[in-house]
């Protein structure tokens, strides 16, 4: 019996992470563009998924990532956005996983790294589907972008992490 309760608030939990991310993605949406520059967002969402990684575990995060990326582009995008979303949010959780388990970084330096890391998966496969090289050069306006937006994540995420209680997700497998 224990068990299936743990499962339920396991679900719950999962599902409220995820309607919060799908919420963040909508408040992202309304708010006016602060440059003109193609791709760049503030990425809300992955607050998300920084708190997932440092309550949940590293597989919990990478599954919310996941889901989240695909709700998202089947509401709101398409296979394109499916496709860029997905290479962007995979390539910035394993960073993000493997910078954490190093146990050498803060909150927000880890988060940074991760949405460095996004706009790098995101320009990747630019290149791969336009089969030019010359996209190379977006990367350096993106890296600031991406590091200025990771730091903000990476802040607002350490603040969650801090003020939200352990017990509420405490019920997690440990990972």
């Amino acid at each position: 019996m224990k068990k299936n309760s743990t499962n339920t608030k396991k679900i719950a939990l999962y599902g409220v992470l995820v309607a919060a991310a799908m919420i963040l993605s909508y408040v992202e949406s309304v708010i006016p563009p602060f440059f003109a520059l193609p791709g760049m967002k503030l990425g809300l969402t992955n607050i998300v998924v920084v708190f997932s990684l440092y309550r949940l575990g590293s597989g919990s995060a990478m599954s919310l990532n996941i889901i989240r990326i695909v709700l998202l582009s089947l509401l709101f995008g398409g296979p394109s956005v499916m496709i860029y979303s997905l290479a962007g949010g995979m390539l910035s959780s394993v960073c993000m996983i493997a910078l954490k388990k190093l146990s050498l970084f803060s909150v927000t330096a880890v988060s940074t790294a991760g949405g460095v890391a996004h706009n790098v998966g995101q320009i990747l496969v630019a290149m791969l589907w336009l089969k030019t090289a010359g996209l190379g050069w977006y990367l350096l306006i993106l890296w600031f972008t991406g590091a200025a937006s990771g730091v903000l994540i990476g802040i607002a995420g350490s603040i969650l992490i801090k003020r939200i209680p352990e017990n509420l997700t405490n019920h997690s497998s440990g990972e």
